[in-house]
């Protein structure tokens, strides 16, 4: 198989895709799925003005009764995610971040990468299918990154790097907060490549590190 029949994306449509990322160098853009999902994700597990106030904070009221479905600019879709940590306690508001990222994951799975890559990918050696899926990652890393600056560290195992990930500019915190990237590469990982996938973020910009960095273990050589 060769790896670029493999695609993986975010946005709503391929179509789609290729003409925002024409335009990525003159407005960040990410796509729409980092808000839908996450949005969902909140209306099922909390309260009606919970979902409210977060989504006012995050200054798009509006998405309560329609969610972009294109590209969108990444600065709201980021200031939901910061939202949602602010406006919630840790353990819930990880708990709804790294759905949103198992439930972003389904849909790239569901509708951007075909079935005849998934069916050559699953009974590969790990080794292989790992290295096919984290170059189909890293070509369509602008969807989920913005204007961060994405890097796939192949060195001391496999490690997926964000530097100056816009999903959390501005944050400071003790501990790293992007479980919900995270959980979109441990969902990709687990369905794809192994289902002993572990991801970890061991590094993260909130905390101050230069990236946030994402370690990923039992998938193999």
């Amino acid at each position: 198989m060769r790896s670029r029949r493999l695609t993986m994306s975010l946005a709503p449509s391929p179509s789609d895709s290729r003409a925002t990322g024409r335009a990525h160098a003159a407005t960040a853009v990410v796509g729409p799925n980092a808000a839908i999902q996450l949005i969902g994700v909140l209306r099922a597990r909390t309260d009606p003005e919970t979902l409210r106030r977060i989504l006012a904070a995050a200054g798009v009221p509006e998405w309560e009764a329609r969610p972009p479905d294109r590209m969108v600019d990444e600065r709201p879709v980021a200031a939901l995610h910061r939202a949602t940590r602010a406006g919630l306690d840790a353990e819930p508001g990880k708990a709804i971040l790294t759905e949103a990222g198992s439930r972003t994951g389904d849909y790239i799975l569901a509708n951007r990468i075909p079935a005849a890559a998934r069916a050559v990918l699953k009974p590969l050696p790990s080794w292989l299918s790992s290295r096919l899926l984290a170059r189909a990652i890293a070509t369509h890393a602008w969807t989920f990154v913005g204007s961060g600056r994405f890097r796939c560290d192949r060195g001391d195992g496999l490690a997926f790097e964000i530097a100056m990930n816009p999903f959390c500019a501005g944050e400071s915190s003790a501990d790293p907060v992007c479980v919900w990237h995270a959980a979109v590469f441990r969902r990709l990982f687990d369905a794809l490549v192994s289902r002993n996938t572990r991801v970890v973020e061991t590094h993260c910009c909130a905390r101050g590190d230069p990236c946030c960095r994402f370690a990923l273990s039992g998938i193999g050589k």
